[in-house]
C-alpha cells in the first residue's frame, strides 16, 4: 500500500508552518531517496496564465526548490507550451509570463525552462507500448533531466474532472505534437441558446475553426481537439458531449505521465490542495473554489497522491456542495476515476494508499 502524507494548514508556532511542513514532507515521504551532485531535477510546474491568481504560488515551492538542493541535486522550475492560443504558447511569452506571475529569484531559488523549446517542438520518443500509444513525444527538457517531480496545484478541468499529479505529468510534460496526440478524439460543440456570440472562444483557438457571427461555429475539420473554447467560454455554451471521449483523453493523459516518468529516478510528488477551483489555471480569469483549502500532500507514488487528493476534496463540504459528493463529476459531469484506474492498469501506482497526516 502507497504511503501518502499530508498537511493542513494550520499552526500556532514560528518554526511549525507552512514552509517547514513542506519540507517535512519531502523528508518522510522521500526518506529513502537520493540524489548525484550532477542530477538535474525538473519540478514540473504550472506557471499560470496571464490574467488568473489561482495558480500555485512560487513562495509556497520555494520550500520544495531547497530540499532538493539539500538532497544534493539541481532543481530547475519547468513547463512546456500551451497547444491553444493563450500567453504561453511560445517560450518567449511563456518565459515572460511565468516572471509576471512572480516566478522569479529571489522567491524561488531555480531557473525557469521551457522544456520543449521555442514553438514547442523539442522532444524525444519514449516507447511505452500503452493501450493508445505505443510511443509518446516528451519535452526535451523533460527526457533529459533526471527526475521529473509533479508540483501540481490540484483543482477541477472540464475534460478530466480534475487536475492533479498525474494530469500535470502527462499533458505538461507533452510536446504541442503530444498534447494534439492526446485531444484528438475531443469534438466540442456549440449551445446555440446559451452562446452569446462574444468570440471569445475564437481568440484562444490556435487553428482559426471558429467562426463567429450570430453565434460560434465550430469547423470539425479544421479543430484539433484541444477543448480551450470550451474552458475559455464565459457561459458554458461550448460542451463535450461524448464521454467516451473524455474517458479516452483521461487514459491517453495518463499514458504520457508513464512516458514522462519512463527510466527516472524515483522523486516526491505534492499536490497543493487549495484554491480548488472548478475549472485550471489556463483561462485567463478565477471562478471561486469548490471547497475551503483544505492541505498539502505528497508522495513518491502520483496514483496514490491523486486518489487522496480526490478523496479529501470528496470528502470536504463545500457553499454548494454536502459531504461525500463527488464535485468535479457534479461540475463537469465527468468520470474522473477514468484517469486513476488506467494509471493503476499500465503500472504506474495503486488507488489503496495510507494516508498520513504529520500535522498531528
Amino acid at each position: 500500500m502507497s504511503k501518502v502524507y499530508f498537511t493542513d494548514l494550520t499552526s500556532e508556532k514560528k518554526d511549525d508552518n507552512l514552509f517547514s511542513r513542506i519540507q517535512k514532507l519531502f523528508k518522510k515521504a522521500g526518506e529513502d531517496i537520493e540524489f548525484n551532485k550532477e542530477d538535474l531535477v525538473a519540478l514540473k510546474i504550472h506557471f499560470g496564465e496571464k490574467g488568473i491568481d489561482t495558480f500555485l504560488r512560487p513562495v509556497r515551492v520555494a520550500p520544495i526548490v531547497e530540499a532538493v538542493k539539500e538532497a544534493g541535486a539541481k532543481p530547475f522550475l519547468a513547463d512546456s507550451n500551451t497547444l491553444y492560443s493563450g500567453s504561453r504558447s511560445n517560450a518567449v511569452d511563456h518565459h515572460r509570463t511565468a516572471q509576471e506571475n512572480g516566478w522569479l529569484r529571489p522567491v524561488v531559488d531555480a531557473p525557469v525552462i521551457i522544456a520543449d523549446g521555442l514553438h514547442g517542438n523539442e522532444f524525444y520518443t519514449v516507447e511505452i507500448g500503452g493501450d493508445h500509444f505505443d510511443e509518446v513525444k516528451i519535452g526535451a527538457g523533460f527526457f533529459q533531466a533526471n527526475a521529473i517531480m509533479a508540483i501540481s496545484h490540484f483543482k477541477g478541468h472540464g475534460m478530466t474532472g480534475f487536475g492533479g499529479a498525474l494530469k500535470n505529468l502527462g499533458m505538461g510534460c507533452a510536446s504541442r505534437a503530444g498534447k494534439l496526440m492526446q485531444h484528438y478524439d475531443v469534438e466540442p460543440e456549440v449551445d446555440t441558446e446559451n452562446c452569446i456570440g462574444c468570440g471569445e472562444c475564437a481568440v484562444w483557438c490556435p487553428e482559426d475553426a471558429i467562426e463567429v457571427e450570430q453565434y460560434a461555429n465550430i469547423d470539425h475539420e479544421t479543430c484539433i481537439g484541444c477543448g480551450e473554447c470550451r474552458i475559455v467560454c464565459p457561459e458554458g455554451a461550448i460542451q463535450v458531449k461524448d464521454s467516451s471521449s473524455n474517458k479516452v483523453l483521461q487514459e491517453k493523459t495518463a499514458e504520457y505521465a508513464l512516458g514522462a516518468l519512463t527510466d527516472k529516478k524515483e522523486v516526491v510528488h505534492f499536490n497543493f490542495i487549495m484554491d480548488v477551483t472548478p475549472e485550471c489555471d489556463c483561462p485567463p480569469w478565477r471562478k471561486a473554489p469548490l471547497v475551503p483549502d483544505i492541505g498539502v500532500a505528497a508522495s513518491k507514488d502520483p496514483v496514490a497522491l491523486d486518489q487522496a487528493s480526490f478523496d479529501l476534496v470528496k470528502k470536504e463540504s463545500g457553499k454548494n456542495y454536502k459531504r461525500g459528493i463527488d464535485k468535479f463529476g457534479t461540475v463537469h459531469d465527468v468520470d474522473s476515476t477514468w484517469q486513476l484506474q488506467h494509471a493503476e492498469k499500465i503500472g504506474l501506482g495503486e488507488r489503496d494508499h495510507e494516508l498520513i497526516n504529520i500535522s498531528k
